[in-house]
């Protein structure tokens, strides 16, 4: 077991919620194929979507619906900085998890998360579980809860 995966299950574990992330056959690097491994709708898929501040160098999280985009003028306004997209390394080096497996929880240093409310319309939504394989399924009110999350308006 990857140690990326193993931070998720210990952050769900953690959190008291038993929640096992699920292996699928195909890759859920994107959020259709996410949506397709799961049978869910594109929208009920949580992609996290990693931004850096653009003086502070801050990476921040922005979890928002699968078939949605994170709008950077919106997202600049939510973090309270000019944001650009945060490099692999980066993202690496603040989450542990590599691009396209990024996990909204489980993070190897604290991260600044903003969680798109169109998320909160659906009882279970799948998110990436450390791995380009894996994911879970969650209440969004429990991600919101566990992910440190605010609901924020940074979404088109």
């Amino acid at each position: 077991m990857s140690k990326s995966l193993k931070r998720v299950q210990a952050a769900l574990i953690a959190a008291g919620l038993d929640i096992v992330p699920l292996e699928m056959a195909a890759e859920t690097r994107t959020a259709a194929q996410a949506a397709a491994a799961a049978g869910c709708a594109l929208d009920q898929i949580a992609k996290s979507i990693v931004f850096q501040g653009a003086e502070s160098g801050a990476v921040v999280l922005f979890v928002t619906a699968g078939g949605r985009q994170v709008d950077p003028a919106r997202a600049a306004l939510v973090a309270g900085e000019a944001l650009v997209r945060a490099d692999a390394d980066a993202v690496r080096a603040q989450t542990g998890f590599a691009i396209g497996g990024v996990s909204p929880v489980g993070h190897l240093s604290p991260v600044r998360a903003f969680l798109d409310p169109a998320l909160l319309a659906f009882g279970t939504v799948w998110a990436a579980a450390g791995t380009p394989r894996h994911i879970f399924a969650i209440a969004p009110q429990d991600l919101l809860r566990i992910s440190g999350a605010q609901v924020a308006d940074f979404a088109s």
